[in-house]
Parts: structure tokens; sequence; C-alpha cells
């Protein structure tokens, strides 16, 4: 069951189709792909020696050896280890060490910072820049056939964010990164042979998980000219290519509408945009549809169950006439169709519809546990669940709403406030852009609610009648601080523990 078998048969069936391109210049058809890849692992397991389930470590901005890089290794039967390219050096230490990463992959913008670092990690055999000479030796070796993995081997090894301490290294075997695809083309969408999928978000996440349903039908792959996201290069490719597919943060999905309604671009080269990592708000959905029409799916989750634990169809979110259309698009869907979800109280009984517990989730997707850490893999998976820590509610339906992560929760007064409710309603405002709600310690309340905006023209009284408007007078902010940008990380998400760390040292603004 390797994945490496994906990329086999597509280049077999389909030698070729165009693989890669980088804009929309072509580099690599399926079969050169498929070529560049069996040399590479030829060099990882006879040149360098390593054994099957050996780590490779993977610390590279988005870049054309990204995806023959990922299938070198699976190609050899070792696993990846995907690395955050905005991680600081020491942190990537740590992750090597952690995984005793026997090889390196690390692009030349990153190369620099890490280097003094790589002598201390015994494990490590060496470290290759895609591009430089050592790589292009590597990619002359002979050809190898693609190892044998059982299902259960461990083929991806992500580590978490450790905004609550170090890392973890979440396990991902073939069987789940499999369940995964077939969940994307079930649940998510269908992948034709002239779709394209351009990997503006960071590869080393969920938009390079995504590669696999369009390895499968030997689609097109694009690593943007910028390497990243930037909406005016999306239209462009989207006019030039066609048929764009893409995975984006829905701050991403936001600043593409913007840009799309303000210069009027066209958005029919767009095909399919999928969206998660962090709260859609409502007003924003809709404005996306409005602008862009039914090219938007939605899903939940995490690294442990990776994209896929809901989904929101695009019929859904098109289906504006539906009674509940307003409920539905604010919430993130259903159950994908290989797990099984539900929201549970702490003794992990099922809680009555519409009651807010824990979100858990148990299927083939779920991941095999926590690196080296049976500890945590016993905290998080209790018998056969996987508790993701997030909170929400299930409908009648079976439509889930997130509240939030249950560490995110506002205890004031004895009474819990989910920053989301908060976060959905002073968005309203015409001159608020963003806004992150979080709770700050308070002797009288234990924590009182405090809003950061982004925006303009608009004043703490009127965001206070607003929230007067239409929630609970306790869940409203004590306080309003005003702030040029949120801190955010590479994938677009609010890091509310840098905006907790930003409001300790200084006193908030009202």
């Amino acid at each position: 069951m390797n994945l490496a078998q994906l990329l086999v048969r597509a280049a077999r069936v389909h030698p070729e189709r165009p693989a890669v391109l980088v804009g929309d210049r072509p580099q690599w058809t399926y079969r050169e792909l498929a070529d560049r890849t069996s040399r590479l692992a030829g060099h990882l397991r006879n040149g360098l020696g390593l054994q099957p389930g050996d780590r490779v470590a993977v610390y590279m901005t988005n870049h054309v050896a990204y995806l023959e890089v990922l299938y070198a290794a699976w190609w050899a039967g070792l696993a990846v280890v995907p690395i955050n390219a905005k991680l600081h050096p020491r942190e990537v230490e740590f992750i090597l060490g952690d995984a005793g990463a026997a090889v390196l992959f690390v692009s030349d913008d990153l190369a620099a910072g890490l280097q003094p670092l790589l002598g201390g990690l015994p494990a490590l055999r060496r470290a290759f820049t895609p591009g430089d000479p050592a790589y292009e030796t590597a990619l002359a070796a002979p050809s190898v056939a693609p190892a044998h993995r059982a299902p259960d081997d461990l083929a991806w090894l992500f580590y978490t964010s450790g905004t609550t301490g170090r890392p973890k290294g979440v396990m991902q075997t073939h069987r789940n990164l499999y369940a995964m695809t077939s969940c994307y083309f079930i649940d998510v969408d269908d992948v034709q042979a002239d779709d394209a999928i351009v990997y503006a978000a960071p590869m080393s996440h969920g938009a390079g998980m995504y590669n696999f349903a369009f390895v499968a039908r030997a689609a097109r792959h694009i690593v943007p000219a910028s390497g990243g996201f930037d909406p005016a290069e999306l239209v462009a490719l989207s006019q030039s290519v066609g048929r764009l597919c893409l995975f984006a943060a829905p701050t991403m999905v936001k600043r593409l509408v913007e840009h799309i309604a303000t210069n009027r671009a066209p958005a029919d080269g767009f095909k399919t945009l999928v969206y998660g990592g962090g709260p859609m708000y409502a007003q924003d959905i809709q404005a996306a549809l409005t602008t862009m029409g039914p090219r938007f799916v939605q899903i939940y989750g995490q690294g442990e169950s990776p994209m896929t634990i809901t989904a929101l169809a695009r019929e859904t979110l098109d289906e504006r006439t539906h009674p509940r259309w307003a409920e539905r698009i604010a919430s993130v869907g259903v159950a994908q169709t290989l797990v099984e979800v539900r929201v549970a109280g702490p003794d992990g009984q099922t809680l009555p519809t519409g009651e807010t517990g824990e979100v858990v989730v148990r299927g083939e997707a779920v991941m095999a546990g926590y690196w080296r850490n049976p500890e945590a893999t016993a905290q998080a998976l209790r018998d056969g669940w996987l508790w993701t820590g997030d909170m929400g509610a299930m409908d009648a339906d079976g439509y889930l709403t997130l509240k939030d992560r249950s560490k995110d929760v506002i205890i004031s007064g004895g009474s819990n406030i989910y920053p989301r409710e908060v976060e959905e309603v002073l968005l309203r405002h015409p001159g608020v852009r963003e806004v992150s709600v979080i709770g700050q310690p308070d002797a009288e309340w234990g924590e009182v609610v405090v809003a950061c905006v982004v925006g303009s023209e608009v004043t703490a009284a009127a965001l206070d009648a607003l929230c007067l408007e239409h929630i609970a007078r306790f869940k409203r902010p004590k306080r309003y601080h005003f702030v040029a940008e949120l801190p955010k990380n590479n994938y677009g998400k609010v890091l509310k523990t840098a905006l907790r760390d930003m409001l300790h040292k200084e006193e908030p603004t009202c």
C-alpha cells in the first residue's frame, strides 16, 4: 500500500501528461517525474544505505522539487517529516533530533540559517539542497523498484505547532493518507485530468497533502513562481492554466475574493477552492459566494485526522433557498464518509443535539498516535476515539458547528464564552476587517473578554452597541484593543498565544 504506487500508476498509464509546472511553464511530465523520483530513491536506498522506516526531513519553502522529494522517500520505503518553513532553526533542530531524521532536504533560502546546527544531530547522515551539485548527482543514481510498505507503516510524521509545549510528532500511515485521499474524492471534489492544483499555501501542510488526489488522476501540479500566495498571480494562472484548484486558509480566501471584487477580475478559471485551517466567518463566505460563485468547499480536520473530520459541500453552500442556509454556512458541515464524528461530554457520552462539548472522531484517517510519546497518545486516543480538543455542537441533521478550541474558551464569572460567537458579531461592523477575541486574566471575574480589532473608522462604543444588540451582555468584550494587524502563522491562522503575550506586555486601549 505504498503511496508511491500512485505515481507509478500515473506514469505508466499517462506518461506524457504534464505533471509539474512552475507558474504556467511545464517542467516535467509524469514519465519524467517518476524517473527522477526512482533515481533519487535509488540514491537514498543504495547510495546512503537507508532502511525501510528511516525518516527523511523536508525543510523547504514551496519548490519545484518538493513532490519528487516526497515521492522519492516513499519510493525508497522511508517516512517523510515535513517541516514548516517558517520555523526558527532551533525549532527545526528539535524536530530533526526528535524524529531521528537520517536525511534532510532543505531549500537554498533556508540552508544557511540551519547549517551551523546540523553537526549536533548524530542521526543525520546527509543534507541536500535541490539544485546543487550533490542533489544532481543523487538524481543520476540507478533507478530502483518501489519498496513494499504495509498499510500501517509510517508515511508522514507531522509535527504539531507546539503552542502548549514542545511539538508532538503525529504519525500518519499509508492507510491514513489513502483514506484521506478517498475522502477527497467522495466528500470534497472529483479531479479530472485537466484540473490543476496550485500550491499557494505551504506544501508541508494540508495543501501538500492534497497532492495525492491529483497524482492519482495524473492531473497538473503548479508551484507559483512567487512560491506562495499572491491573489493577482492566482487570477493570472487561472486564466492561463485553467481549472485551478487550491487549498487555502480563510484569510487567504478573503484576500483573493477582495482582489477579484476590487479589480473586477475574472473568476471563471477557478474550479474549486477548499478552505479550512481556521474559522471562516459567515459574512466572509457569503461575500465569496457572491463574488466567485459556487466554487467553494469547506473541510475541517487537524493533524491527527488530516483534512478528514467534516466537509461542507459546494451544493450546500450554494443552497441559498434552504430555510437553514445561514446556519449551515456557519458550520463545518457533516462527517466525512470514512469517519464517525460525535460531540461528547467529559465522561465520553454523546451529548444531546445542540449541546456544546468536545468533538471526537474515529475512522481510517485517524493517526496511529504520537511519535515516541505514549502518554500524549493515551490522552488523545481513548476507546478508539480521537479527542480533538475542539468544542462544537451538532444539529439534528448532522451539521457540526465549531465553537472554539477547548483551551480558547473564556470562562468569565463562571460562564463559558466562545470567542467565535463574539467575533461573528463584531465582523458585522463595516469598519472591522479582522478580529480575534481572547480571554485576559482578571482578579474579579477570572477572565474578561478582550477583542483585538483591525479596522478603520470604528470605535469601541460602536462595537459595544453592536454586541449589546446581538448577544448577551455578559459575552460582550470588556476591552477593545485596536491593532494594525493580527499575528499569524504562515498558513494565515491567527496566533492567539501571541496575542495574549502582546496584551500581557502592554495595556489595552479602550
